[in-house]
């Protein structure tokens, strides 16, 4: 399994523009990949819904977590982007 920790970087935290927008890219992926808050259970990042009930802030750090390498850096950069600005 690998792990990145990540710090959220939408001004808005994972709210729903950039939750939807993380889901919608992890659906499209091969694997799974789990978002979560360090020590918390991780949640299904292919789920808006999951994304939003982390309640992650913008500046606070995530953990993004798959098994293929590549997924969880595709994940874990859009988690790092202003979302939202875009």
């Amino acid at each position: 399994m690998h792990t990145v920790t990540v710090v959220v970087g939408s001004a808005v935290g994972l709210h729903a523009r950039p939750a939807q927008i993380i889901a919608d890219a992890a659906a499209d992926l091969d694997s799974e990949v789990l978002i979560g808050l360090p020590g918390d259970e991780a949640v299904d990042a292919s789920s808006a819904l999951l994304i939003m009930t982390l309640g992650a802030a913008n500046g606070e750090q995530v953990e993004v977590s798959g098994e293929d390498q590549a997924d969880v850096a595709v994940i874990a950069a859009l988690v790092e982007r202003d979302l939202d600005a875009e």
